[in-house]
């Protein structure tokens, strides 16, 4: 298997538990968000979205602070797996994670936002609990706004570069996508050796792109 295959399977596992990892924290908080007004909401939010304008080398440094041995979180992590997450693919998933989520959360929480109340209403009418009520209702009428978001962050993840070469590193036969370009291209010096893993991720993000602007997801009917 060469390297470019190797990254690109790499790449597809760590985009794809990110995203199902962002999906798990954002589906549910876009939803909350959306429907409820509390002290400290505009707190919340922003810590949600700043990963999008801050640097992903910030961020990766303070997911490095955050998770690494000398912290409470990292020593908890250490206690109960028995090592830590630093260098490691959940590592490099976190990272992800983190830097997608707001792509996730955006579209997401408008799609709930822009669904009328009064049908949630009538399914608590009607005897729906509130549980009932989000996965019957809420969800598949902001299906749109979520598979677009699904899609986005999915993307973010597979291009992420600054946060997952801080907290994953460049190892030796276990590199991303983004990592192998960086070091190909610069470090070896050898941009036609990078060409592959480029055409590749193009190829991806503009599949992306294209399903992200169809009609069912676009709301054209």
């Amino acid at each position: 298997m060469n390297e470019v295959t190797s990254a690109m399977l790499l790449s597809l596992r760590i985009a794809s538990l990110a995203t199902m990892l962002a999906c798990a924290v954002g589906i549910p908080l876009a939803f909350v968000l959306a429907r409820r007004r509390f002290p400290g909401k505009s707190i919340i939010e922003a810590v949600l979205t700043v990963p999008l304008v801050l640097p992903p080398t910030v961020v990766g440094y303070g997911l490095i602070i955050a998770l690494g041995h000398d912290s409470f979180l990292g020593h908890v992590i250490e206690q109960v797996f028995g090592s830590g997450i630093l260098f490691t693919v959940s590592g490099a998933v976190i990272a992800s994670a983190v830097v997608s989520l707001p792509l996730l959360y955006l579209p997401t929480k408008s799609a709930f936002a822009s669904i009328e109340t009064e049908l949630e209403d009538i399914a608590r009418v009607m005897g729906a609990n509130p549980v009932e009520v989000f996965w019957h209702v809420s969800l598949p009428m902001a299906r749109r706004g979520i598979a677009s978001g699904v899609l986005l962050a999915f993307a973010r993840a597979l291009g992420e570069f600054g946060a997952t070469l801080m907290v994953f590193g460049s190892q030796e036969h276990r590199k991303t996508l983004p990592i192998l370009v960086y070091d190909l291209a610069y470090e070896s010096g050898s941009g036609s050796r990078a060409a592959p893993a480029i055409i590749v991720l193009v190829a991806i993000s503009l599949l992306i792109i294209f399903l992200c602007n169809r009609p069912s997801l676009a709301g054209r009917d």
